[in-house]
């Protein structure tokens, strides 16, 4: 096997590790700051929703984020929808108020749940790959060594010991990689655990005290119609709408 082959190999398993590690500090860095915003979020929200003095008064938090705050949104969004009633019929919309809550609130949730997970499959690859990237790279160092020590022609400890301890750096580059991964992996997936149990129990609570109200909330005044819901249509009397100028002046013309 030629050489310049095995040395290249050698080095792109090198090369391979370092990215790997990279992508993993990398990953710790950003998931970390997301686990700090998303916490203080939920304090953030969960407390001051809490104070409310009903659910008309919480729905009218606003300027909140967070997976709760987004959570609740939802929530409040499906109540006004169902309120003022919808002109689409298709299975998205078929059901009572409290199975389009549920059903809202679940895939919003979802939504939360794969924005929490992203990244962790690029860890827990790295964790379970990385001792094996750099096992092969040993491997592979250590056939190299072999060959120049055939070449020279002696097998004394001076000659071998070099060549192969230099070719075991690459499963402990491969270990020393792999530990970080694993251990982010374990940390960033218990603490969506606890997040998703967080959610689970707010939307319980959520769907608790809508049905409190018969699931109704009404739309602040001034506040626009939700996107692709109508407003309501107020019918003015018959009487008004002869004493209005306007439209008068249209009948006599």
């Amino acid at each position: 096997m030629p050489s310049f082959s095995t040395a290249a190999i050698v080095d792109g398993t090198l090369w391979t590790l370092g990215a790997f590690s990279v992508a993993t500090w990398g990953l710790i860095l950003v998931k970390g700051i997301q686990h700090l915003r998303v916490s203080h979020f939920n304090r953030v929200y969960n407390k001051v929703f809490w104070r409310a003095s009903d659910l008309q008064a919480a729905s009218e938090l606003s300027g909140y984020s967070g997976p709760a705050a987004r959570v609740a949104l939802a929530g409040f969004s499906t109540l006004r929808e169902a309120d003022v009633g919808t002109t689409v019929h298709d299975l998205e919309h078929t059901g009572d108020r409290q199975e389009l809550l549920d059903r809202r609130l679940r895939q919003q949730m979802q939504k939360e749940r794969g924005a929490l997970e992203s990244g962790l499959a690029v860890l827990a690859t790295i964790g379970s790959t990385a001792p094996f990237v750099g096992l092969f790279g040993t491997v592979w160092g250590i056939m190299h060594a072999l060959q120049d020590i055939s070449k020279s022609g002696s097998a004394s400890l001076d000659v071998v010991a070099g060549p192969i301890g230099e070719a075991l750096i690459a499963t402990a580059i491969g270990i020393a990689v792999a530990v970080p991964a694993v251990i982010a992996y374990n940390f960033f997936l218990r603490r969506n655990k606890v997040i998703w149990a967080f959610l689970d129990d707010f939307a319980t609570d959520f769907v608790h005290l809508a049905l409190k109200t018969s699931f109704i909330i009404k739309r602040p005044v001034g506040r626009p119609a939700e996107e692709g819901i109508a407003a309501p249509q107020v019918k003015r009397p018959v009487a008004e709408l002869h004493r209005d100028p306007a439209h008068a002046k249209g009948a006599h013309a």
